[in-house]
């Protein structure tokens, strides 16, 4: 029971960095993909966590915080523009799952059942992942760009933020 909390709080994130996109061109794929990486970043964390750890406990937050204000910034800069703004779907996924990483290793280190929380993990992200990009897509509706305008300034809060703790 541990491992599937566990895989579902992991996978909550996605919600809240996914449902202020409202223009990803491939919903299914970009949930697949952050769904699969969700899974391989935690098995990566149980496997190599004491050989990445350090990298990823020192860069990691870094890595994070610099992906998030670029793409918070890629938000803003394109918010006036009549096209659709388009963000890799590999970078989002690789965005709202790196943070996976980190967090296994504690729960390896807590011998949880590896299957179990990787399975939910991926399992969840994938539920969460394209809910929030269908939400999106229906807010823009109402919202117009200006759901992209505050998606790109709480990204880039978000980016800062990270950076200082």
């Amino acid at each position: 029971m541990q491992g599937i909390l566990a895989g579902i709080l992991t996978s909550v994130d996605v919600i809240g960095l996914y449902v202020l996109l409202p223009n990803v061109r491939y919903r299914l794929f970009l949930s697949l993909w952050t769904a699969a990486l969700h899974m391989l970043f935690p098995l990566l964390g149980f496997e190599l966590g004491s050989y990445l750890v350090r990298f990823l406990l020192e860069w990691g937050q870094w890595i994070s915080s610099i992906l998030l204000f670029c793409i918070g910034m890629h938000l803003l800069l394109f918010s006036h523009r009549d096209e659709k703004v388009t963000i890799s779907p590999v970078l989002l996924a690789v965005t709202a799952s790196l943070d996976t990483f980190s967090v296994s290793v504690s729960f390896g280190m807590l011998n949880l059942e590896k299957t179990i929380f990787i399975m939910s993990a991926g399992l969840s992200a994938l539920i969460c992942a394209y809910g929030s990009l269908v939400i999106a897509r229906r807010s823009q509706v109402f919202f117009g760009n200006k759901i992209q305008i505050v998606a790109g300034i709480i990204f880039i809060i978000m980016g800062i933020l990270a950076i200082q703790q």
